[in-house]
């Protein structure tokens, strides 16, 4: 039996390192007979060698120092690895190869070209250098006999140079001679290194290394081929931007070609080919974490409980478009278009065409649009001067991302659930393909939203059990600190009944700010924030979380501030959703209050305000659903001051209305100034904002408040000043109390909407008014609708306080959460 191991650069990069991979190639003879080891170059070698021959094309003599570099880490890692007399045996070859490499490149600097013929002999110095080392090494470090051979005389090619075609016949018959016998052995070769019929060096391409692996399994019908690099397996999508993408155990030929088509970097399309031929299993394993089984990569379609198997994207595409009535019913167009792109040597990534054939798109590599262009032009030349087809237009910043899985040919709403997930986190789709095969669905979209593209698909495909929603926050005062204590009190219960994890990324108050990407600790935020935060800037904020650009991102407004309202209309167009109790924003021009309506609809980010009202109560909700529902509001009174609530039922003629104002601010009902209460304007912004939820385009001052203080009282300089003018008119305020007490009534600070106007005002109301038996701090709201007519429909409840205002937003947020996920 023989196997295949290919060890990449990294695998390769010092001398500790190649002792790993020694082991691992010991480990590897114990199950096999033989094993045919497939080097690279050490990590990095490869772009040096090609950015010294680069310097030496442009005359830059320091390629020389570059060339000592590449030298003296090849000789480092070779006496790190062998005793002095084992070295005599490698140096002369690696001086050799150095030599000739130097003699090359002064050739270059000379005569200040480099073809790719001299290029791909530069290049193989790497491989070359590496193959013989490692070797060497294992000649003098393993019980069974281990030799090394050179690619450069087994793998044949065309010259083709850069990315030689192979010769599989005379390749085929080379390598099996060359491992020929019936012992056992290992044999060492280095990868993406061949040559031509002249005996000339050639290299394989991107992935040449495991071409290299793919070529030697197949020629050799090896029971498996291992590709060793620096991570565990195939990805469900790059861990980069993905941060809960995990190894996937197995995967089809077709899905892992389509997954390293899309940008997967771990396999190279070629590589798999040879192996498919002969249907050799491939498997993907970590240099760094052996242990792990990694990715196994067969003819077999696993039995799988997500039709998705990995989420993928190419960075960077150009969409070219060409429609016109002359491509209408017009056999071979598509034919002439791809036939022109070819011979100008264009690669199309990906194709999409509407059934009306008005219109054609592809995806290109934006380094081909100059190309492209020119071969449309001239191929329809004579359409486009009879105004048949328009000249391309040509859209550049976008990139390609990718669903792929076999399994999703069985599968119903795979599509469906794509584009929710794309669109609810407000990403645009600028074409779409889908072969019949299913195996794939293609998406172009602004190379922006890649990232968080990536992650609401994972999410949506591989983590629909847990859903994640990302919180940035302003304002730590009472409501933001209570929110943050119930979130952490109820983040295991949302995890258990909900499957819903909520991660705090960045907070802010007045002073301070603090962003981390992993999340912030809830149970010590505050200690956080004072020893590690930076000093607050909102601006700096909002630009995080558009460059995390994360799905499912809730900003939350804990605020009473217009800072944060400066910057809502540039968060929703971001597509981050808002969550706040600030009544600013609503409460502001009736042109900025519809602004953000018309963002929120056209970007996708949710603006949620139900605690702008009536603290916790479900006020604006109602209402929401009321209209929705086709009911029509007639009239809408409403207590929504818990303050002014508090202050006219605790008020009686044996206690001064002083008095009972001062009790209610310092049980922390009232603002610390009672005038901003008492003056009518803090409920006169909820009236206004449940005016326009109704649909009246009205201003603050279009509504009539009535004024209840006398001018010494709100001319006051302070708020002591203030309290001493309010005791000399308490016998005009128990005026007031007593006369409605004779008439069977009680005071109360009434709301009123109607199709006349909306006011504020203080009212006597009587016993069969709905009003008469508020009581302490809670606010009430009657709905008087065409459907609740008779009896109109009551809300009623604390409107005021920390615990639910918090919990307001809280619900809110979670609701927003589930939406989003």
């Amino acid at each position: 039996m023989l196997k295949v191991l290919k060890f990449g650069g990294t695998s390769v990069g010092s001398a500790e390192r190649i002792k790993t991979v020694k082991s691992l190639i010991e480990h590897a003879a114990t199950t096999c007979d033989k094993v045919v080891v497939v080097v690279s170059a050490m990590g990095g070698v490869t772009d040096a060698l090609i950015d010294t021959a680069r310097k030496a094309q442009l005359g830059d003599e320091t390629y020389r120092d570059q060339l000592d570099e590449i030298y003296y880490r090849h000789r480092k890692a070779a006496e790190e690895l062998f005793t002095a007399e084992q070295l005599k045996a490698v140096q002369p070859f690696l001086k050799e190869q150095t030599r000739n490499l130097e003699n090359l490149l002064y050739g270059v600097l000379l005569i200040k070209e480099l073809s790719a013929r001299v290029l791909d002999t530069v290049m193989s110095y790497g491989e070359t250098v590496s193959a013989f080392v490692i070797a060497h090494y294992l000649k003098h470090t393993l019980q069974i006999p281990a030799q090394h051979l050179d690619s450069k005389q087994l793998i044949k090619t065309d010259s083709n140079f850069g990315a030689a075609a192979v010769q599989f016949e005379q390749t085929n018959a080379r390598l099996q001679q060359a491992v020929s016998g019936t012992g056992k052995g290992v044999f060492v070769m280095g990868g993406f290194i061949a040559s031509d019929h002249h005996n000339v060096v050639t290299t394989l391409g991107r992935g040449g290394s495991d071409y290299t692996a793919a070529i030697a399994g197949a020629a050799l019908n090896a029971s498996e081929i291992e590709i060793w690099t620096d991570v565990d397996g195939v990805m469900t999508a790059d861990p980069r931007k993905v941060k809960k993408a995990f190894s996937l155990l197995q995967m089809t030929y077709e899905e892992a070609m389509e997954m390293s088509h899309f940008g997967a970097k771990v396999i190279h399309p070629p590589t798999i080919q040879p192996a498919l031929d002969k249907k050799i299993p491939l498997r993907i394993k970590n240099t760094f974490n052996p242990g792990f089984p990694g990715t196994l990569i067969t003819t077999q379609t696993p039995p799988d409980e997500h039709p998705v198997k990995g989420i993928s994207s190419i960075a960077q595409i150009a969409l070219v478009s060409l429609q016109g009535s002359g491509l209408i019913g017009v056999t071979g167009i598509a034919g002439r278009l791809f036939s022109a792109l070819a011979k100008k040597k264009v690669n199309i990534i990906l194709i999409t065409q509407a059934s009306s054939e008005h219109s054609i798109s592809f995806a290109i590599n934006p380094h081909d649009t100059h190309n492209a262009q020119t071969a449309i032009a001239e191929e329809f030349l004579l359409e486009m001067r009879a105004n048949l087809i328009e000249q391309p237009t040509i859209e550049t910043g976008l990139s390609v991302v990718a669903v792929i899985g076999s399994n999703m040919r069985n599968s119903a709403g795979v599509s469906g659930r794509m584009f929710r997930a794309l669109g609810i986190n407000g990403i645009n789709i600028r074409a779409i393909a889908q072969g019949s095969s299913e195996l794939n669905i293609s998406t172009v979209i602004s190379q922006s939203d890649v990232s968080k593209a990536l992650n609401a698909l994972h999410e949506a495909f591989f983590l629909s059990d847990t859903k994640t929603a990302y919180l940035f926050m302003v304002g730590t005062g009472l409501i933001g600190a209570t929110l943050l204590q119930q979130i952490q009190r109820q983040q295991a219960h949302l995890l258990q009944t909900q499957s819903l994890e909520l991660k705090l990324l960045a907070i802010a108050n007045s002073k301070q700010m603090l962003f981390d990407e992993a999340g912030i600790d809830l149970a010590r935020w505050s200690e956080l924030l004072e020893s590690n935060g930076q000093k607050a800037d909102l601006g700096a904020l909002v630009a995080f979380m558009q460059r995390l650009n994360l799905p499912n991102s809730i900003f939350a407004d804990c605020t009473a501030s217009p800072m944060p309202v400066q910057h809502y209309k540039n968060i929703l167009s971001s597509n981050i959703s808002i969550v706040t109790p600030n009544k600013i924003a609503n409460s502001g021009s009736y042109e900025n209050y519809m602004t953000y309506r018309t963002i929120s609809q056209k970007k996708g980010g949710k603006f949620r305000y139900e605690t702008n009202v009536g603290a916790g109560l479900p006020i604006i909700g109602t209402l929401t659903d009321l209209l929705k529902s086709g009911d029509e509001v007639l009239k809408i009174e409403a207590v929504l001051s818990g303050s002014l609530s508090f202050i006219f039922n605790h008020f009686t003629p044996d206690t001064p209305f002083s008095d009972v104002v001062r009790r209610a601010q310092e049980l922390g009902y009232t603002e610390p100034d009672p005038r901003d209460d008492l003056s009518g304007k803090d409920m006169a912004r909820k009236v206004l904002i449940l005016s326009r939820e109704i649909g009246q385009a009205i201003e603050l001052e279009d509504i009539a408040i009535e004024n209840i203080l006398p001018d010494d009282c709100i001319k006051a300089p302070t708020v002591a000043g203030f309290y001493a003018a309010l005791e000399k008119h308490n016998p005009h305020f128990a005026q007031m109390q007593q006369r409605a007490m004779q008439e069977g009534k009680k005071l109360r600070f009434l709301a009123t909407i109607d199709k006349h106007g909306s006011s504020v005002s203080l009212q006597a109301v009587l016993p069969d008014n709905p009003f008469y038996q508020l009581s302490g701090s809670d606010n009430m709201i009657v709905f008087t609708t065409a459907r609740y007519h008779d009896r109109p429909l009551v809300v009623k409840g604390p409107g005021a306080g920390a615990e639910v205002t918090a919990a307001g937003v809280f619900a809110e947020i979670i609701s927003l959460a589930n939406y989003l996920s």
